[in-house]
Order: C-alpha cells, then sequence, then structure tokens
C-alpha cells in the first residue's frame, strides 16, 4: 500500500520568497468559524497574495489582478495562515468567487502551511459557470495548528481579475451525508458474459423468499426465466440479495437485461468480442503511462502529450537525476519507463511486479491449452514499436524494463548491482499537471533490497522471453539479473523507509523472503543452473501456504514464483507440488467464490476492503484460472471468469470499474493528466483503465468526508480527489489486462 497526496507545493516557498501581507487591522472569528475576515468590509488582514499579486478592497470584496503568463495554479495564490484542525472533524469550505472575464479556474486549498504541505481538501471549480457561491464538506484527517486555505490562481496566458467575499470555514457541522446512485437493484455484468461460460447476477431486494426473473434480448422478447435464490444479508455490503443463475441460455446478442421483483437491469452481451477489446485496451494504456516520450495522437486519439522529464523546462528532467542529500555522489539517467500511476513518480518495486505479469501474460499465451500469442503479437497494440517483428506486448514492456535497468548502481560505487527504490518528485506536486509542465527536481532514493530483487527477477524473466527477439538485450537483462542477485545476498536487510514518503509513495517493505525465492525462481527457470535450484528448494516460502484471502502484489511476491514455478517448463524436483499448490489455493478462493453472493473470490476479514481491492479480486481470479490451465477442470474456468463480473457491475455500487466499459464506469479516477473532472481540456483516463475500488480505510479526505462508516462495497467513490479508493496504477492494471487476456481466450 501506498499514500498518494497532493501538496500546497510552491505557495509554500513563495511565503517565504516574496509574500505581500495586506494591510491588517482587527478582525474577529466567532466560536466555530476558523477564518478571519472571510467577509473583507474594512480590511483584508490577515489575508496574504504571492508577491507578483495586486490585491486590495472593492466594494466590499478582496479582488485581485492576476498576471497571466504563468503555468501552474501554485504560481499565483491568496492564503490565510495558521489555522487550527482536528483530526476527525467536519468542516464546511464556503466561499463567493467570479472572475473577469469569467471561465478562469480557482484551486481552492485547505492544507498545511509547512512541510510537507499536505493537501486535505481541495476543489477546482470553474468561476460563472453554475453560480459563484461554492460550498464543501469535508473531514480533516490530522490535528494541526498550521492548516492554511488557499486559492492558487495562476496557469492562465493572459491577465485576469479575481474577487472573493464570504470566505467560511465552519468547524463542528455536520458530515456530508453522501448517497451513491446504484441504480437498478438488478446487478449484473454490464459488459459481457461469455456465450458457454456462466452467467450470474445479484438482486438486491427486502424478499425473503424466491422470486421469479426474466431475460429479455434487445427486443423486449422474453428468452429464458427462472426463480432466484435467497442468501440472505451479505455482510460485504449489508444488502439482503438473491443470486439469479442464468447460465443455460447460451445464444450470443446484445442490449440483453435481466427484469426481477420490479427491477430491470442495466443492459449487458452475451458473446466474446467485449473481452477481444478489453484484452488489448487493457495493455494499451501502458503507452499512454510512458515518460520521456511524446505520447501522438495517431496512436492514442485524444491523448497526445508533450514528452515528459526530458530536461526541457519546465521539467528538470530525469536524465542525470541526482541522490537525495546524503544517498549518493552520483547521477543517473533513468528516463523513461511508465508514470507509476496517478502521480510522476517511478518505482522499482510497483514496476517490478507490473512488469513480470505483464510478461506473465504473454508468457502464458505460449504454454497454456487456451493461449493465443498472436492476440498480443506486433501490430495489436498500436505503438511506435508496431511493426517490428516483436510482439506488441514484449515492446510495450521493453520500455519499463530499459528503465529498470538504468536504476541500478554502477560498477565502482559502494553499492554496486544494488537498484535504486524509486525516483520522483521532491515535493508532492498538485492536479492537475502535465508531465511536461513538472517544474519539481527529480531524485534518487536509496537503493534496497527489495528493489534489487524485483530487477533481478523481472531481468532474468526477460533474459527467456526476449532472447528470440533481440538476443544481445537478453543477454544484457541476464547479466543484470546476476549481478542484482549477487548484490542482494551481499545486503540482505537494506529497507525501503516507511517514512519516506514526500513527493511520491513510499512501498516500504520490511519482509524480502518472498523476494528472494521470486528473483530464485525466475534465474533457476531462465538458466536452470543448480545454485538457484536450490535457493529455491531451500526457501520457507517454497512450503508455505501463500494463497491467502488476501492476494499477491507488490510487496507480496511469493505467488509471482510460485506461479512460474507451476506453468514454466522446468526440470524442478517436486514440480507436481508446486502444481498442486496452485490447486489447493485456486479451490480455497473458488469456495469463497460460491458462498459470496456477489460471486467475488475475496472476503476480508471483517469486509475490512484492503486498498486496491478491485486487483486483489483479480490477482486472486489469476489463481483460479491458473489452476484451469493445470488441470483442464472447467469449475476453475468458470470461476475465474465469474471474477470478472463484480469488476464489471455485478456490485453493491452497480458500476463498472473500468472506463469505458459498461453503461456506468469509473471515469475520475485520481490522476495529474487524465484530469477531465477538473480541466474540461484534458480527458478521462483512457478505456481499459481500472480503478483502485473499494478500500475500507478511505485515507483521503475526500473520501472521509462522505464515506464514514462505509461498509465494505461501498467504501469507494468516482471523484479524483479520492486517492485511496479511485487511483489507477500500472501494477493494477496488469491485473486487467492478465484476466481480461484468459476471459478472452476462453472464447
Amino acid at each position: 500500500m501506498k499514500r498518494h497526496r497532493t501538496t500546497l507545493l510552491s505557495l509554500a516557498a513563495l511565503l517565504a520568497a516574496g509574500l505581500t501581507t495586506l494591510p491588517s487591522a482587527p478582525a474577529g472569528a466567532d466560536e466555530t468559524e476558523q477564518l478571519k475576515n472571510g467577509t473583507f468590509d474594512t480590511t483584508t488582514d490577515p489575508w496574504w497574495t504571492t508577491g507578483n499579486v495586486t490585491a486590495g478592497l472593492s466594494g466590499g470584496r478582496l479582488c485581485a489582478d492576476v498576471p497571466g503568463g504563468t503555468a501552474n495554479p501554485w504560481d499565483v495564490g491568496i492564503g490565510q495562515n495558521g489555522i487550527a484542525l482536528v483530526k476527525g472533524e467536519s468542516y464546511r469550505f464556503s466561499f463567493y468567487a467570479d472572475g473577469a472575464p469569467e471561465g478562469h479556474k480557482v484551486r481552492a486549498v485547505v492544507g498545511l502551511s509547512s512541510a510537507p504541505y499536505d493537501t486535505y481538501f481541495e476543489v477546482t471549480p470553474q468561476l460563472s459557470v453554475s453560480g459563484n457561491a461554492y460550498a464543501y464538506t469535508f473531514t480533516s484527517p490530522v490535528d494541526t495548528p498550521q492548516g492554511q486555505v488557499a486559492f492558487q490562481l495562476g496557469g492562465s496566458a493572459d491577465p485576469w481579475r479575481f474577487c472573493m467575499d464570504d470566505a467560511s470555514l465552519l468547524a463542528g457541522v455536520p458530515p456530508e451525508k453522501y448517497e451513491p446512485d446504484t441504480g437498478p437493484r438488478v446487478r449484473v455484468n454490464q459488459v459481457a458474459y461469455l456465450p458457454t461460460g456462466p452467467k450470474n447476477a445479484t438482486l438486491v431486494t427486502d424478499a425473503t423468499t424466491k422470486l421469479p426473473w426474466q431475460l429479455k434480448n434487445a427486443h423486449g422478447t422474453v428468452v429464458a426465466r427462472g426463480w432466484t435464490v435467497p442468501r440472505g444479508v451479505d455482510a460485504s455490503s449489508a444488502q439482503n440479495v438473491h443470486s439469479l443463475d442464468f447460465g443455460a441460455y447460451r445464444k450470443p446478442g446484445q442490449g440483453f437485461t435481466l427484469v426481477a421483483d420490479g427491477q430491470t437491469s442495466r443492459p449487458f452481451d452475451i458473446g466474446t468480442a467485449a473481452y477481444q477489446k478489453l484484452r488489448l485496451d487493457a495493455a494499451k494504456y501502458y503507452y499512454t503511462q510512458r515518460s520521456g516520450i511524446a505520447i501522438r495522437d495517431d496512436l492514442r486519439p485524444g491523448y497526445a502529450r508533450p514528452a515528459g522529464h526530458v530536461d526541457v523546462a519546465p521539467n528538470q528532467g530525469d536524465g542525470a537525476v541526482p541522490c537525495r542529500p546524503g544517498v549518493c555522489d552520483y547521477a543517473l539517467d533513468v528516463t523513461g519507463g511508465w508514470y507509476d500511476a496517478g502521480d510522476q513518480g517511478k518505482y522499482v518495486v510497483n514496476g517490478g511486479i507490473a512488469t513480470w505479469e505483464l510478461l506473465s501474460t504473454y508468457e502464458r499465451s505460449l504454454h497454456a491449452r487456451t493461449g493465443q500469442p498472436a492476440e498480443l503479437g506486433d501490430g495489436t497494440l498500436a505503438i511506435p514499436e508496431s511493426g517490428n517483428g516483436v510482439p506488441d506486448i514484449l515492446d510495450e514492456v521493453r520500455w519499463e524494463l530499459d528503465f529498470l535497468l538504468k536504476m541500478q548502481v554502477p560498477d565502482g560505487q559502494p553499492l554496486a548491482g544494488m537498484a535504486h527504490h524509486k525516483i520522483h518528485d521532491e515535493k508532492w506536486t498538485g492536479l492537475p499537471l502535465l508531465p511536461s509542465d513538472d517544474p519539481q527536481k527529480r531524485e534518487l532514493h536509496p537503493p534496497s533490497t527489495a528493489a534489487t530483487l524485483n530487477l533481478a527477477a523481472t531481468a532474468a524473466q526477460a533474459a527467456r522471453l526476449y532472447r528470440p527477439y533481440d538476443p544481445a538485450f537478453a543477454a544484457k537483462a541476464l547479466r543484470a539479473a546476476r549481478k542484482a542477485w549477487t548484490a542482494a545476498l551481499a545486503h540482505p536487510g537494506m529497507y525501503a523507509s516507511a517514512s519516506d514518503g514526500i513527493g511520491g509513495g513510499t512501498y516500504a517493505d520490511d519482509n524480502v523472503s518472498d523476494e528472494f525465492y521470486w528473483a530464485a525462481a525466475e534465474l533457476f527457470l531462465t538458466t536452470g543452473e543448480r545454485t538457484f535450484e536450490d535457493y529455491v528448494l531451500r526457501s520457507p516460502v517454497h512450503q508455505a501456504d501463500i494463497f491467502g484471502s488476501l492476494g499477491y502484489d507488490w510487496s507480496r511476491t511469493a505467488a509471482a514464483a510460485r506461479l512460474d514455478l507451476a506453468t514454466v517448463p522446468s526440470r524442478l524436483p517436486g514440480r507436481d507440488k508446486v502444481r498442486q499448490s496452485i490447486v489447493h489455493g485456486a479451490d480455497r478462493y473458488l469456495a469463497t467464490l460460491k458462498a459470496h453472493p456477489y460471486g467475488i473470490p475475496y472476503a476480508p476479514d471483517g469486509s475490512q476492503y484492503d486498498w486496491g481491492s478491485n486487483h486483489q479480486i483479480l490477482h486472486n481470479a489469476v489463481v483460479i484460472a491458473t489452476a484451469y490451465d493445470i488441470t483442464g477442470a472447467s469449475r476453475y474456468r468458470d470461476g475465474a471468469v465469474q471474477s470478472m463480473d463484480y469488476i464489471l457491475g455485478r456490485n453493491a455500487l452497480n458500476t463498472s470499474y473500468v472506463t469505458g466499459y459498461g453503461e456506468v464506469n469509473s471515469h475520475n479516477q485520481h490522476a495529474r493528466w487524465y484530469a477531465h473532472q477538473l480541466d474540461p481540456s484534458q480527458p478521462n483516463p483512457p478505456a481499459g483503465t481500472l480503478a483502485g475500488g473499494p478500500n475500507s480505510s478511505i485515507q483521503d479526505p475526500f473520501a472521509q468526508g462522505r464515506l464514514q462508516g462505509c461498509v465494505g462495497q461501498f467504501c469507494y467513490i468516482d471523484d479524483i480527489q479520492s486517492w485511496s479508493t479511485n487511483e489507477h496504477t500500472i501494477n493494477w492494471n496488469s491485473a486487467l489486462t492478465r484476466m481480461a487476456s484468459f476471459v478472452a481466450d476462453q472464447g
């Protein structure tokens, strides 16, 4: 788990570098009002402005002449410091604002006025579009006497005039009651069911006895009918539900609906085409995540942007990135790679698990009974490398692999062979922000054993998969993997700091026994060497039960080793037992799925959904799918396929968590450059982008202000400010790519 935060950024720096304090006069505040002088009747004190603003009273309002030609919202600002915030307290933040000419945006922020300049709440209204009075409710996640309210006004090419009045931050207000629109009570996979696959739905109802259902085609004709099965109260949603099974109907078509208890579901197809498309869209996501290259409009219409972090101002660039002070005395060229998520950092551990999963998606196609290598082959993903004779999925992953190799500490340095944990901005940046407009200094963070083993594992895997297409690169990758393995053995306890979270996520992990197991497994599968075989067999992880309710991810990588040892051909002694462990894990997940009224292989204790719960569900489904590849038993195929229903709409919120798929779908994921919700000139995330999904911990203030007391599946909101429930990441989309590819192969 990691935490993405936005920040007031350079407003704090501007405070120190050139703030102008407006003329002072006495001002008061009532018992619950936290702001002083929000009405500007006789003075502007104690509000400050940045040094490039001319501001003063005008008709009982604070008005400011905003200069043009600034690049970022935080380049120009007005604010007030010294605001006390109380953790768990609800606040109503309101103000009146207008601009001339109309249509300008203002970023209004409640945050911390000192390092690390965290943001606790932010909105970016476009002035005068739907009135000029604004009011929002949020819950403070911290206790601090150093709060700040700021209005960021920069980013306009032309000068304009901003005026505000009635600014208020009231404490003690009741939390805003959020009622999601869940639509019809019949919950279905809104995209498609396979003709020969399972077809299940969930009905939310007060009824305790069975009810009739009908399946209707696009013309409204009833083509199948049956009875619901009462399931009682579902713990993950606190809803009384019934299940529906219409798997006996197999005729393909579009626009089907299910009718039960007076409710008509959202429409869906019965067919295979949607999964063929989703396989490609989920993998195409990575091209627009690339760092260090301009994104071409002819390849991704509507998503063109300049190259990010290529040493072109205002970027400080990734061409020669220094270490954080005290870490090293060299700089590395770490251009390229994928931006990790909604931020613009690049992380070896998260890049590692995403790289492995995409490579394993391709490797499965080479060995599995239903694998189809051509489906992700050359020319399928519309990327710049298409047409070069190399499968496009390998070309796309190569962009990340080249970056991972650059993160290795060079020869001659004290930690040669280790891998730097991450590279990102010195401080958090705000939203929206194109990668090419990021002005922050970039820094390398200390090497870690986990990052080094991620490099060893993925480079070793790459060596065997790229050998038919680029033997020189395969050899280079294997040399890097061996060097990383040796370095990790020499430095087995270098852990990333859990407090190193300013400007980027921490990805801290202080148990790397699973990473050692994974790296040894990949080196063995590629080389067959006895040294790596012995390490695998002696590892306590090799015999451990690793398939718990919380699936594998960047910090739990043992399953990456186990899945590959079970499916990639080798002479590993006891390989049959490895394969049996996959089947046993799949049996556990399959039992969970069958017991769950929404048909998902995920049931965390107390219905406490984890950060990125959607990818946990998909990863548990991958284990079930692998059991099918091993055994050929249809129950595993059906269980894996059915797991996709939840992701695509059969859930308590009745929403598809994949952008562009389903009648109602997530499309406001937390992102700096898919920020259409904040900036209409920017796009939403591309089709095939997975949202993180319900997260019971709701760490971000936006979700905290709306989802307090939420139950399991309801701990989600499709808003760009909810980074703890609604972010997108490269490792979550790799899970979607893998499962979409599996389901497409079953068609």
